[in-house]
């Protein structure tokens, strides 16, 4: 399914407000705030019910989602935390490692601990994000503004140059040319991705050997050989800028790597619960609320040998 990007915009928005609502600390404030936002616009509404429809899709979620928020329902914890997510079917196998601040960030010009996002103005006017774990160097000269991602996860906002620099992101598997645009761009051992938000960019494989020009809402993944298919960008980009993780009928597995780079650890998955699909909005503030709602809405069990050790293992699953 083809979205938009004012609607991938507007369903990365309702998925923050899906988990400010459903962790149980939402206030009359963020209640209120919640609706003026809803019935401003009608792509609004429409997100919503599409955030909503994942939680009816099964008959251990009580209710329409947002009927408990309109009523200003309590519930326990046990129910709040089960409407975080919807599950699908299940098995196979599966391990999650992890990775914590390296020493490349202890020498980056710009750089953010695991579990935190920070954002920056850069000398000509644009804007940088830099999510969990990221490392990147600047590279700004009279004849170009550069920045080279060592690691992470960066969001970028490009300034008109009056001196009409190339503004360019930088990785060790191929290069982002910024065509006056916002984009996000992923680095990582095995490969990179780029998700263009507005306007354009141009991206290259390192060998040099190919070049693809991305529009808004396009996306693709890329290595140092070669640069992989386009692809519309689905509903999850760029959640992280809202604080959660978005997930649509995703397995368990791939969840929980994501949910582990904002954290320091190991986050172990059962290899019998590795493939279940999971959806809906996940806090990436509060991992461990994350891992609650899974533990509680998936009868799993969460086992923690120290608060850096966390195994994901079957309960009972009736």
């Amino acid at each position: 399914m083809s979205l938009s990007p004012a609607e991938l915009k507007a369903i990365s928005i309702a998925a923050q407000w899906y988990a400010r609502l459903q962790s149980g600390v939402a206030t009359d404030s963020d209640r209120a705030a919640w609706n003026d936002w809803l019935v401003a616009d009608p792509s609004h509404r429409q997100a919503w019910q599409r955030m909503t429809a994942v939680g009816e899709q099964m008959a251990s979620v009580p209710g329409a989602l947002a009927s408990p928020v309109l009523r200003g329902a309590e519930r326990s914890r046990r129910q709040v935390l089960r409407s975080v997510l919807v599950l699908g079917s299940a098995s196979s196998l599966g391990w999650l490692g992890w990775r914590s601040e390296t020493s490349r960030n202890l020498f980056a010009d710009l750089r953010t601990a695991v579990g935190e996002r920070r954002e920056f103005r850069l000398a000509d006017g644009s804007s940088l994000l830099l999510n969990t774990d990221t490392s990147v160097n600047l590279r700004f000269d009279g004849r170009q503004r550069v920045l080279e991602l060592l690691w992470g996860e960066i969001l970028v906002t490009t300034a008109v140059d009056p001196a009409q620099r190339p503004f360019k992101v930088v990785t060790r598997h191929g290069e982002v040319l910024a065509l006056g645009t916002r984009f996000i761009v992923r680095s990582q051992e095995q490969g990179g991705e780029v998700a263009v938000l507005e306007k354009a960019v141009e991206v290259s494989s390192s060998g040099g050997a190919s070049r693809v020009r991305l529009e808004a809402g396009q996306s693709l993944d890329f290595n140092g050989r070669s640069l992989g298919a386009v692809r519309r960008n689905d509903a999850s980009v760029g959640a992280w800028q809202q604080g959660s993780i978005l997930a649509i009928d995703r397995p368990l597995a791939e969840l929980l790597a994501d949910l582990s780079r904002y954290r320091t650890g190991v986050l172990r998955c059962d290899p019998r619960i590795a493939h279940l699909k999971v959806s809906g909005a996940f806090p990436i503030d509060n991992t461990d609320l994350a891992l609650a709602a899974l533990e509680s809405g998936l009868s799993l069990r969460i086992s923690r040998y120290s608060r850096y050790w966390v195994n994901v293992s079957a309960g009972d699953m009736h």
